[in-house]
C-alpha cells in the first residue's frame, strides 16, 4: 500500500507522468534554467561589489538581463518551460511520495513547496518573455501589508526566522555534503569531485545570502518598518555596505556562481 489518499487509478497515472521520459528530460532542463539564473545573479552581484551595478542582483534582475539579450525572448521561453516541467515533477512527487524518504509527510511538503517555487519562476519567465513583467518593490509591499494586520509584526518576524532557518539549512547541506543525496551517477560513473566542490560552495553562499534576507525581514518586524525588508538584492547591498563588504560580496557572488555551475551538473546527475 502506498498510503496515498488519491484513487489507485489517479496514483498510477501520476506515477506514469512523473516517470515519463518527456517530463524527466524537460525537468532536467529546469536545472539548466536554474543554473542560468544563478550565474546571471552572480554576475550582477559581482558588478554591484565592483561599484558598477548593472541592475537588481536577484532573480528579477537575471530575468531582465535575459530579456535584454539578443534572442532573449527564446531563452526566456525555454527557461519557463524548464521551470514548468520541474514544477510538474516536484508536484507529482508530492502526490505519489518521495522514494526512500524516512518522513514522507515532510518530504512531500518539501516537494510541494519546491513545486510552487518553480511555478512562480516559470510564470515570471513567461511574463518577461511577453514583456508584461512589472517593477520591483514587492517584498516591501507584502511586508507592509502583513505589518498592518493584527499581530502582523509577529507574523513578519516568524517569516523572517523561517527564511533564516532555510539559510542555515542550505549552509549545513553544503558543509555536510548532504546535496549528494540528490544526485545519482550516470552510466555507472560517480559524480566528479568538481561537482562536489561547486555544490559545497554554492549551498553555503546561497545560505548566507538567505540568512541576510531573513535578517532584514526580522529587522522590519522589530522596527515595524517595511522599508527595512527586502529580497536578495537588498540583502547583497547590505553586505556590500559593511566594512570590507565589497570583498565579502565578491566571495558570495563566486559562491552563487558556483551554485549555478552545480545546477548545470545537477541537470545531468539529478536523481529523478
Amino acid at each position: 500500500m502506498s498510503g496515498n489518499a488519491i484513487p489507485p487509478a489517479a496514483d498510477a497515472a501520476a506515477r506514469r507522468t512523473k516517470n515519463s521520459t518527456a517530463v524527466q528530460v524537460l525537468a532536467r532542463g529546469g536545472y539548466v534554467a536554474s543554473g542560468v539564473l544563478h550565474v546571471l545573479v552572480a554576475w550582477l552581484a559581482a558588478q554591484l561589489a565592483l561599484g558598477r551595478p548593472e541592475g537588481q542582483a536577484d532573480e528579477s534582475g537575471a530575468f531582465r538581463t535575459l530579456a535584454q539579450m539578443p534572442g532573449g525572448d527564446l531563452v526566456l521561453w525555454a527557461v519557463a518551460v524548464g521551470f514548468a516541467a520541474l514544477a510538474v515533477w516536484q508536484l507529482l512527487t508530492a502526490v505519489v511520495g518521495v522514494p526512500n524518504a524516512e518522513h514522507q509527510a515532510g518530504a512531500r511538503a518539501k516537494s510541494a513547496a519546491k513545486g510552487v517555487l518553480y511555478v512562480a519562476l516559470a510564470v515570471t519567465g513567461v511574463r518577461y518573455a511577453q514583456g508584461t513583467a512589472g517593477g520591483g518593490g514587492s517584498e516591501e509591499s507584502l511586508t507592509a501589508g502583513v505589518l498592518s494586520m493584527p499581530g502582523g509584526p509577529w507574523l513578519v518576524g516568524a517569516g523572517g526566522l523561517a527564511i533564516v532557518a532555510v539559510g542555515v539549512y542550505h549552509v549545513l547541506k553544503g558543509a555536510r555534503k548532504k546535496f549528494l543525496q540528490d544526485l545519482a551517477g550516470t552510466g555507472g560513473r560517480s559524480v566528479r569531485p568538481v561537482v562536489v566542490r561547486l555544490g559545497q560552495a554554492g549551498y553555503v553562499a546561497k545560505g548566507i545570502a538567505l540568512g541576510v534576507v531573513g535578517g532584514l525581514v526580522v529587522a522590519a518586524a522589530v522596527t515595524t518598518d517595511s522599508s527595512q525588508a527586502g529580497g536578495l538584492d537588498e540583502a547583497l547591498r547590505a553586505v556590500r555596505d559593511q566594512p570590507y563588504g565589497s570583498v565579502l560580496l565578491l566571495v558570495i557572488a563566486l559562491g552563487i556562481g558556483a551554485f549555478g555551475g552545480y545546477s548545470f551538473a545537477r541537470a545531468r546527475f539529478a536523481r529523478l
